[in-house]
């Protein structure tokens, strides 16, 4: 069996069920099922299925004295076992492999669309996902009551992960005063989107903004500027950034923990087959003040959406789960996250969905994805 690493990183789960009902040990329950995951399964039918049609694979690998689990013992397993020491031992793997300095981590919320139970009113549940840019996999998730939460959601994660040299961003919900503490006093560097929520702030720092742009009032500013091209549209981004200390007038800058500096991001939009333009201007507030790092985790914000949250759907079909009993979704949500890092890792420049679909067919390919788990 090569779940060597598995075992010394989730072992600490503590097994929920009744003596008598321990027909298969915890470790090989989760060890098939988060296999099953890597190759796509959406259920616990499915985990059944792929154990069964894999069950001489994984016979090299665990005793399997009783066979493999029914989808009703899956079912029971993930409904029972404790979603905080899951999650605190999913941390600590992704930890252990976290190899980049100088990180960008990316939190951001994501709803469990079909998570949602009518019979007994319960709601979709929520995810606050933290996304390693350097190292291109998710650090940590943890459930949110709902999309309000994330604010005090965000600093229990953070206290969770080792975030000391990296720089963090959010969106403006979690553009909050203690979050950016909690951020600071983990040794970490913060770019936080700043909107409506923080309104006099941000109404001072947009006025700002939008009169030295119209009147080329640009001595203060550092000045970056990029240029992409795709998807039948030509897009330039200008980054501009401003010491909190050139803004004297500023008021209330004294109440955020490290502010150095605030941004503004200008971008047009050229869509090449109507010939029009478009522009938009977001706003940062930041304890960086280098113009090239507070526009490198902007942009590398946006890689929790498109290489998380929509591969989790796409790939993975996480909005069409129907799994909803207990801390069922919550689980579930974990062993993607596991299966989707497992895959990531797997050392070669093909998707996701390629790497899912040779785990299926290929049991080599398979063992060298999940051997190191």
């Amino acid at each position: 069996m090569e779940s060597n690493i598995f075992d010394d990183y989730f072992s600490e789960i503590d097994d929920p069920r009744l003596d008598r009902q321990k027909r298969h040990a915890l470790m090989d329950i989760l060890f098939i099922s988060i296999s099953a995951v890597v190759c796509g399964a959406k259920s616990f039918v499915d985990m059944a299925d792929f154990g069964r049609a894999k069950a001489e694979w994984f016979k090299e690998r665990i005793p399997l004295e009783n066979g493999i689990p029914s989808h009703d013992t899956f079912r029971r397993v993930y409904s029972l076992i404790d979603p905080e020491q899951f999650r605190e031992c999913f941390i600590s793997w992704t930890t252990a492999m976290s190899e980049a300095v100088d990180d960008v981590i990316a939190f951001d919320g994501k709803a469990l669309r079909r998570s949602f139970d009518s019979a007994t009113g319960m709601s979709a549940i929520h995810v606050l996902n933290a996304w390693s840019s350097a190292n291109d996999f998710c650090v940590g998730q943890m459930r949110i009551d709902g999309k309000s939460n994330e604010i005090t959601a965000m600093p229990k994660l953070l206290k969770m992960l080792d975030v000391k040299g990296s720089v963090i961003t959010a969106d403006a919900l979690n553009c909050q005063k203690d979050i950016a503490e909690t951020i600071v006093e983990k040794g970490a560097d913060y770019v936080l989107a700043l909107k409506g929520n923080q309104q006099s702030l941000y109404e001072a720092v947009k006025l700002y903004f939008e009169t030295s742009l119209s009147e080329g009032f640009l001595e203060k500013h550092q000045v970056y500027e990029e240029n992409d091209c795709g998807h039948g549209r030509i897009e330039t981004r200008c980054y501009y950034v401003v010491k909190v200390a050139d803004l004297p007038w500023l008021e209330g800058t004294e109440q955020w923990k490290g502010l150095k500096s605030v941004a503004c991001v200008e971008s047009t939009r050229l869509n090449k087959s109507t010939n029009t333009e478009s522009r938009e201007c977001r706003y940062f507030i930041s304890s960086l003040e280098a113009v090239a790092r507070i526009s490198r985790a902007i942009r590398c914000h946006w890689n929790v959406e498109n290489k998380l949250h929509w591969v989790m759907d796409v790939d993975f079909g996480e909005d069409a789960c129907r799994v909803r009993k207990d801390h069922a979704p919550e689980n579930f949500a974990i062993a993607r996250q596991i299966a989707h890092n497992l895959l990531k890792r797997a050392g070669d420049n093909r998707s996701v969905r390629r790497k899912v679909n040779l785990c299926c067919w290929d049991n080599d390919f398979l063992a060298s994805v999940v051997g190191g788990f």
